[in-house]
């Protein structure tokens, strides 16, 4: 009886997607490591830099059998494959294949949500020395610069920021 093989996620520690992947296709596993290429956030440097598209996961195909499940657990820097309570979910053929040739294209893809912000808009400043600081989006200043609204001790300030490192915050409120 041959076993069918079926794709699942694998969640990863941080940062070990490739030290994941390349264990795993020394065990001779079939493993699929879908990565995209964006600039490098060094502000001294404007190297395009390959990432993996969905940080933090790889893709593994294997059967439904506990053994080859525990075959890739076993990996240093794996963690768990995604599913439910009853077991790990596989992934259709049809995304990994959409996904391989996505990433096989050679384009540059830009991935998220894209969100266009608007003045008042609640946001946070994600990384450099304001990181964590919290203000309101007050306008778009170009070439991936914002200005956000800070309140201090009653008085605005307007800092000017990469729109990279700004993320809107979701209006619980609605």
């Amino acid at each position: 009886m041959t076993k069918t093989l079926q794709w699942f996620a694998l969640l990863t520690r941080s940062n070990f997607e490739q030290t994941v992947y390349t264990k795993i296709c020394q065990k001779k596993i079939d493993a699929f490591l879908p990565k995209m290429r964006r600039p490098s956030k060094r502000k001294d440097r404007k190297l395009m830099v390959e990432f993996p598209l969905f940080p933090g996961y790889l893709f593994v195909k294997s059967t439904r059998a506990s053994a080859d499940h525990l075959q890739i657990l076993k990996t240093t820097g794996a963690v768990r494959l995604l599913g439910n309570s009853q077991g790990p979910v596989p992934i259709p053929e049809s995304q990994i294949a959409s996904l391989k040739l996505l990433t096989s294209a050679g384009q540059d893809l830009i991935t998220g949500t894209i969100v266009q912000l608007e003045k008042g808009d609640p946001v946070m400043i994600l990384e450099g020395p304001m990181a964590g600081l919290k203000g309101e989006f007050y306008q778009y200043k170009g070439q991936g610069r914002v200005i956000v609204k800070i309140d201090l001790l009653g008085q605005y300030a307007g800092l000017e920021v990469d729109s990279d490192n700004v993320e809107k915050i979701p209006n619980l409120l609605s």
